[in-house]
């Protein structure tokens, strides 16, 4: 009997991470880890990227999500993992996808 993914697992990043190891593909994960003030997802969330800049979930939107795409792509490449943090005052915020003046920190690895 086929196990059919439900559409809460056919979402989860962790889910399409482990659907994209299977497929061969190279792979890091992206985890908020902390907070500070107001940021646009809660820490737990994920995003996973593949070697190509592929991506699916959340850690931020904006600026934030396109530079931890960036670096998730050379934390593939090298497989050493990093700790990112962005903070912004309140007037570049929007700018860069924390538009309530936010900080998050967000570790990224590559997924073995």
């Amino acid at each position: 009997m086929t196990q059919v993914a439900t559409p809460d697992e056919a979402r989860d990043p962790l889910m399409i991470a482990e659907e994209w190891k299977n497929e061969g593909k190279d792979v890091a994960i992206a985890t908020v880890v902390e907070t500070w003030g107001s940021a646009p997802r809660q820490a737990g969330s994920h995003l996973v990227i593949d070697a190509d800049g592929n991506f699916h979930g959340s850690v931020s939107g904006g600026c934030v999500e396109g530079a931890v795409v960036a670096e998730a792509v050379d934390i593939i490449s090298s497989g050493t993992p990093r700790m990112l943090e962005f903070g912004v005052a309140d007037e570049t915020a929007w700018q860069v996808g924390l538009s309530c003046g936010g900080r998050i920190k967000v570790f990224v690895e590559r997924l073995g």
